[in-house]
């Protein structure tokens, strides 16, 4: 699987507005910085490692073996892709090896910094040579292909061998702009565009790069929460916390120099315009009427920067969506502020004939969360429904706090999650209220987004028996984070300082078990493309292990083992004459024969086919849709209707699921 790389946090969108973006000028191999650390470095460096040292949740040494894993991982972020740096040049690194504790200790980073511009350098050598490449078209008639994942790939050895790397690769990126429909010229423009801001943003490296760079490899060494924010990515951090944002409400990565939609914000633009996804790749950003800047390669704090902007103006995007047959789109957004009223819970009825179902869906963990869903709860019995769905799909958590009020909304009383801190102290959070706002049928959905919070919830109903889970295996996150600025009130530096998160607790289920790793197993699974080994914490280097407590005192309130097994023959019976369910194992079983492809064709009548093929599939699969809901068919993938995209068949299914839930008790009662 393709390795992401972050060289700056996924941060969402907000404040300022950018000045705008001049045409690039030419810059050459002189007008790159020598780049070295700043006085406030030293300091910061020294405070994070003492900090880790003394009070991250992990206990580690300062010795070679975690000197060589950090130079391991600030290698790899300087050149991820395997295709800026020789084998001479990794090699002359090799000497530097076991001395990053050392550096990372003392504060002395210089040798770090001289990594890093000889990576610029280099980085600067390869976009020279990619533009050498555009006088002449390339001849997309030849059978080959362009190797996208070489992250375990070795160093070139020549220059030549280079060369050819990237001659595949500005062939790829000329392909996807052929496929989309450009000519030759429009081809040399865009990327000669591209390759020369890129030259321009390596010239414009600054200090705090580097050192960003060299903290999180740091960190991540440690452990895969743990983290250094520059001054300028805290201060986000800090306006997220604060709730009132003003942009389009999405969440960035950069992967292979282009800027990746890795999540949306509820309720915010992005998510009304029903237009933007995550994995769309964002290739140019215009503010309102102007013209397109094209923004791959650029790093992510300044493609946030392009995109931010006031309330009430509007940001145009050119997405690229999808992987196999690319197509480019032009998205238009009017931004606003992202308030938590938009992210709030909330409630509505399912009806399913002469039967009504309550269904709340919960975005994430925040403050009052309880306070919203037992409002929710105290509408929909007035509405009489037989059962409730928590919808908890996509939740990656929030407050721990609110994850322990919530789930005594639906218990009496007891014990909801064990926190167990780098000292062993064990704390169990509890609801003591003595009140159940609902006593009736539930039922939670999760999928594999669904973290931290969501799996104290989810886990806690799950092990009192008060819930049926259902949905994909859940992410594994168990662990608990803190928050903390480095600067200090009598620091007197030019430059002021970042912050840092590292994890201080685990989280671990009343039953003993943690959700670390392991998440929580639904008690009836939907069929799935990812395997749990794939996705989540357990893909992560340097995660805290699973392990076990003490389980906490309680008692179950019921036991649906019996009944499980009954309730996964019906669903699954059901599923089988599901078209919407049987599209998702075609897609499924299609992603599995290609998972570990490394390789893309470079051929432009075998690549327009793949497209044409695709758009064929969706095409047909809509019409079926329109059909079956005695509608229209249309006659090409663009006139496809945008309502077609809100068909959530996992809810439905949850829906009939529950219903069975519903049938069983009334049985087990006569």
């Amino acid at each position: 699987m393709r390795k992401v790389c972050r060289l700056a946090l996924a941060i969402s969108l907000a404040v300022t507005a950018w000045s705008g973006a001049a045409e690039t000028q030419t810059v050459t191999m002189k007008d790159l910085p020598e780049l070295a650390q700043e006085k406030q470095h030293e300091k910061a460096s020294k405070r994070i490692s003492a900090t880790f040292a003394r009070q991250h949740y992990k206990k580690f040494a300062f010795d070679d073996a975690l000197s060589a894993e950090v130079y391991d991982h600030y290698l790899t972020q300087l050149d991820y892709a395997r295709n800026v740096f020789l084998q001479s040049d990794v090699d002359g690194f090799a000497r530097y090896k076991n001395q990053f504790d050392d550096m990372v200790t003392s504060g002395d980073l210089a040798l770090a910094y001289e990594m890093y511009n000889l990576s610029v350098k280099r980085r600067f050598e390869r976009y020279q040579y990619a533009l050498s490449l555009l006088d002449k078209e390339f001849d997309f008639s030849v059978d080959e292909s362009y190797q996208f994942d070489r992250e375990d790939m070795p160093f070139a050895k020549s220059r030549e061998e280079l060369d050819e790397l990237w001659r595949k690769r500005v062939k790829y990126d000329a392909l996807n702009l052929k496929l989309a429909g450009k000519s030759w010229d429009d081809i040399q423009k865009v990327l000669t565009k591209r390759y020369n801001y890129a030259m321009k943003r390596l010239s414009q490296s600054e200090p705090e790069d580097v050192f960003q760079v060299v903290m999180n490899s740091f960190s991540r060494t440690v452990e895969p929460h743990t983290s250094y924010l520059s001054p300028r990515n805290a201060e986000r951090f800090q306006m997220e916390m604060n709730l009132k944002l003003e942009g389009i409400g999405a969440v960035l990565r950069i992967e292979d120099d282009v800027t990746v939609i890795q999540s949306i914000v509820t309720g915010g633009p992005a998510d009304k315009s029903n237009k933007l996804k995550p994995k769309d790749k964002i290739i140019g950003v215009a503010q309102g009427d102007e013209s397109f800047v094209d923004v791959v390669g650029w790093r992510l704090d300044e493609v946030v920067d392009l995109i931010k902007g006031p309330k009430g103006t509007t940001v145009r995007l050119q997405v690229e969506k999808g992987e196999d047959s690319p197509v480019i789109d032009t998205v238009s957004i009017v931004r606003d502020t992202i308030k938590l009223e938009d992210r709030a819970a909330k409630a509505e009825i399912y009806d399913q004939g002469d039967k009504k179902l309550g269904v709340i869906t919960i975005p994430s963990f925040y403050n009052k969360l309880s306070s919203d869903v037992a409002q929710e709860l105290a509408k929909l019995k007035e509405q009489n429904v037989q059962g409730v769905i928590v919808d908890l799909r996509g939740n990656g958590g929030g407050s721990l706090v609110e994850a322990t009020l919530l789930t005594g909304l639906f218990i009496d009383q007891g014990p909801v999650v064990q926190v167990r801190d780098g000292a062993n102290r064990v704390e169990v959070n509890k609801d003591n209220d003595g009140i159940s706002y609902y006593d009736g049928p539930l039922t939670v959905m999760v999928d594999r987004y669904s973290a931290s919070a969501s799996e104290i919830f989810a886990a806690a109903l799950q092990d009192y028996g008060r819930a049926l889970i259902i949905g994909e295996h859940t992410f594994g996150k168990g662990t608990v984070q803190q928050h903390r600025r480095l600067g200090r009130v009598y620091d007197l530096y030019d430059n002021p300082l970042g912050s840092i998160q590292f994890t201080i607790a685990k989280f671990y289920r009343i039953n003993g078990g943690s959700t670390q790793h392991k998440g929580v197993v639904p008690d009836i699974q939907f069929p799935s493309a990812i395997e749990p080994s794939e996705w989540g914490e357990s893909r992560e280097e340097n995660a805290l292990p699973w392990d076990k407590i003490d389980k906490a005192s309680y008692s179950k309130l019921d036991d649906y083992s019996d009944e499980i097994s009954y309730l996964q023959s019906l669903h699954a019976e059901r599923i089988k004459s599901n078209e919407e369910f049987n599209y998702l194992l075609e897609d499924i079983a299609y992603y599995r024969e290609n998972k570990d492809k490394q390789t893309v064709s470079l051929n432009y009548l075998e690549r327009k086919a793949e497209r044409e093929e695709s758009q064929e599939k969706r095409l047909k699969r809509a019409n079926l849709r329109l059909k079956a809901q005695g509608k229209e068919t249309v006659a090409s993938v663009d006139d496809i209707p945008e309502a077609l995209s809100e068909i959530d068949p996992f809810l439905d299914e949850a829906a009939n699921i529950t219903m069975d839930f519903i049938e069983v008790g009334r049985l087990a009662k006569k």
